[in-house]
């Protein structure tokens, strides 16, 4: 509370709502904890966007379903799979008879590795291209010797020996990307709509109720998923539109029964007196009055649509083959898991149960500190 006198008078100032809520929201301990770990998500998510962290999470580094380092390098169970192939009797062919034996493709073999066959006069065949294919062979070689693949990881590789701890943190950049834009387009539209459909009335509110009556009467799940199918265009911003034009429905709700409230109060009357446009009173005089319902609901709806990117994904309608999300992940590591191969599956599965526990708990923390009715 501040004091600010005025000629002989005191006036005293009254904190804002923010400043009340920001003071009961820290003395929250389990919200100002879940809040510094969605935060830790977002920079995770901003270095691997910048390519500070993961650029490389499509590099095979390791060996195929590579364990965790904790776990050790994986060991062959049988002795057979250590012993070299036996050789069948059809392929043990005698030395002489070998060597009677003409290959027609003699030649165009020695060629190709670069020999210098003679001809028929004894006169050496001069090969043009042998210098090249020695060139590229001993290329090859260096690059096989440098691409050395480790056998263990640190929480482990997928089948293609890429390592899961940079798939994890390249599927948090893609499902929370998801998850806070569509939010922040589904929160856009319903404000947009529930302040039309509140502030306005009559046949405008009859009009966005029978829209909202018509996206309402379709289960969710199953109407982004026979959106998804129709479209049958994947990507991560088709996955954000698929989301956010379809979830606005709960906000649309809530904001057009807090403008049906505020448009008779006596500020907005007040502002209608000295001339106030009605986009001045909807935006700049009642919203900041609803804007706390907005922000909760926005936060709400990250969560659900990052479980939302995750299923899409996971059933094969959610972001394309070159993009990797934790969706894509549980995807793979369904395979995985029969073969005893669990680390994808706990690497995908932590991750998102971490995120989303910690939105949802400062979501409500934050919701308690923005309700005035709560000390």
């Amino acid at each position: 509370m501040k004091r600010a006198a005025i000629g002989t008078s005191i006036h005293i100032e009254s904190p804002g709502l923010w400043t009340l809520a920001w003071k009961r929201f820290r003395q929250d301990r389990v919200g100002l904890v879940s809040l510094n770990i969605v935060a830790f998500f977002v920079i995770l998510m901003a270095a691997s966007w910048t390519g500070l962290i993961a650029s490389d999470w499509s590099k095979e580094v390791g060996v195929s379903n590579a364990p965790p380092t904790l776990l050790g390098p994986r060991v062959a169970s049988t002795s057979a799979e250590r012993a070299p192939p036996a050789r069948s009797r059809a392929s043990r062919i005698d030395d002489r008879s070998e060597e009677r034996v003409v290959d027609p493709l003699a030649d165009i073999l020695a060629d190709i590795r670069g020999e210098r066959p003679t001809g028929s006069g004894g006169t050496p065949i001069v090969d043009p291209l042998a210098d090249v294919l020695a060139e590229i062979r001993a290329e090859s070689e260096r690059a096989s010797a440098a691409e050395t693949r480790v056998s263990t990881l640190i929480f482990g590789g997928d089948k293609w020996g890429r390592d899961v701890l940079a798939k994890a943190i390249k599927g948090t950049e893609t499902s929370l990307f998801v998850g806070l834009s569509a939010a922040a387009l589904a929160a856009l539209l319903g404000t947009l709509f529930g302040a039309l459909a509140g502030y306005f009335g009559r046949w405008i509110d009859d009009f966005f109720n029978w829209f909202y009556s018509v996206f309402t009467s379709i289960p969710y799940l199953l109407l982004i998923l026979s959106i998804a199918a129709v479209l049958n265009q994947k990507g991560t911003i088709t996955v954000v539109l698929i989301l956010g034009l379809t979830g606005w429905t709960g906000i649309f709700r809530l904001v057009r029964a807090e403008y049906m409230k505020h448009r008779v109060r006596e500020y907005v009357q007040a502002a209608d007196a000295i001339g106030a446009s009605h986009l001045r009173r909807m935006f700049v005089h009642i919203f900041p009055n609803v804007s706390h319902v907005v922000l909760v609901q926005l936060s709400l709806h990250v969560v659900l649509f990052i479980k939302s990117e995750v299923v899409l994904s996971f059933l094969g309608f959610g972001v394309g083959v070159d993009t990797v999300s934790w969706g894509s992940m549980l995807n793979e590591a369904q395979t995985e898991l029969i073969l005893g191969y669990w680390w994808q599956l706990a690497a995908a599965t932590t991750a998102m149960a971490l995120l989303v526990t910690a939105f949802g708990l400062s979501t409500d923390a934050f919701r308690d500190a923005l309700d005035p009715k709560l000390k």
